[in-house]
């Protein structure tokens, strides 16, 4: 089972949670990112990492907030 897919069957409430606070949301985005780069579509997945990395993870990380309220999974996973 890969992070990515045990990331999308946490309950929504600790999804959010997790996405919620600031250091542990960049964590967060880091590691569902990179397991979905080892298992799915890796060139769009690297490149989203890359975005996560930089200073542009942390806006990144409040639109996956709000993807992860409507969808229940970060954008473009």
């Amino acid at each position: 089972m890969s992070i990515n897919s045990g990331f999308k069957s946490l309950p929504r409430l600790v999804q959010i949670i997790l996405l919620l606070i600031p250091g542990v949301n960049w964590f967060t985005e880091i590691l569902v990112r990179g397991s979905a780069a080892l298992h799915g579509k890796a060139m769009l997945q690297i490149i989203v990492l890359i975005f996560a990395i930089l200073p542009t993870g942390v806006l990144l990380g409040w639109i996956d907030l709000f993807s992860c309220l409507i969808q229940k999974k970060l954008i473009l996973t």
